[in-house]
């Protein structure tokens, strides 16, 4: 990408819109475009196909998504289905039909099967069946995955994308019950130091191992990814490093001060065992994370105290 270029960013108020938008700014890229959901429905094709026409953005980043935690995709398959695909269809098609120059595709860890071989490489696609409990959003983030790779083949066009593992930081959703297991956990810790509660209940038993990424950290490898890759496959996103899901409430505990008592309610689900990712693709490719897990955990819980809006969210 040249500094000029015409770069669209869709989603740009989610915690991976607003971190790549932080990181292209960075890099001194100027010309970058944004729509709200107010200003743009992205679900409406006539919309989308009128905003592409109109602007004809250069570059894509494809970061706009519905997404939740257990909870959230349990309760709403059809909707995380549904708006997923429909969303990611109407994108990639309108900037192909535009002549985009490069897009780059936002999936998740999530579309590998749930018994997939540990650490998972980008090959392991489609070769098993998926974690029932986020099942619906997965085969979204595997569609448009693969209409990107399927315009490659038919049409010689250069879309790409990456699949991020957990990914945690600025900007993320505190909602109670609706959010990721990180967030979550934050809130739920803070709130419990706050009102001087004796003990927490989290979810399962904490035996399931889980990988966590900056979100900072993987703008910074979008970025990289739009300007020194081109290929069919995905390409994963992580940090090569697990913990379990015990260890990381400890964690949070710590950097927020909670000195209660951790209780676990096994009688909710764990979701996928482990989900390792192998990252060796982006290392070849001259790129590994920045931002260790405790120094991350930190920022995060200080953009959390910063946010009056954590609870609506």
């Amino acid at each position: 990408m040249e500094k000029d270029s015409k770069i669209y960013v869709a989603g740009h108020r989610g915690m991976v819109g607003s971190a790549i938008v932080r990181e292209l700014q960075k890099q001194g890229y100027g010309n970058i475009i944004t729509r709200t959901h107010k200003e743009l429905d992205l679900c409406c094709q006539e919309a989308v196909e009128q905003f592409f026409a109109e602007e004809k953005p250069e570059y894509v980043f494809l970061a706009a998504a519905k997404v939740g935690g257990i909870a959230a995709n349990q309760e709403a398959l059809a909707d995380f289905m549904w708006e997923n695909i429909t969303l990611e269809m109407n994108v990639i098609h309108s900037a192909w039909k535009n002549g985009c120059k490069k897009l780059e595709f936002l999936g998740s860890s999530c579309i590998y099967p749930r018994m997939a071989p540990q650490p998972m490489t980008e090959s392991c696609l489609l070769t098993s069946e998926l974690e029932k409990t986020n099942e619906a959003y997965a085969l979204a983030k595997i569609s448009g995955l693969k209409y990107c790779e399927f315009l490659n083949r038919q049409y010689g066009t250069d879309y790409i994308s990456v699949m991020p593992t957990n990914l945690y930081g600025p900007n993320d959703n505190y909602h109670p019950t609706h959010s990721h297991v990180l967030p979550a956990l934050i809130r739920r810790f803070h709130e419990a130091k706050e009102q001087n509660l004796p003990y927490v209940t989290c979810w399962g038993d904490g035996s399931p191992l889980r990988e966590f990424l900056y979100v900072d950290d993987l703008a910074n490898l979008c970025v990289f990814l739009m300007n020194h890759y081109s290929g069919n496959e995905t390409v994963n996103a992580g940090t090569g490093k697990e913990l379990s899901i015990k260890e990381l409430t400890q964690l949070v505990a710590r950097t927020i001060g909670y000195e209660g008592e951790i209780r676990w309610d096994t009688s909710k689900p764990n979701g996928t065992p482990r989900k390792l990712l192998d990252v060796s693709k982006a290392a070849e490719l001259g790129w590994t994370y920045q931002t260790e897990l405790e120094d991350g955990i930190r920022m995060a819980y200080e953009d959390f105290l910063k946010n009056p809006m954590r609870a609506e969210r």
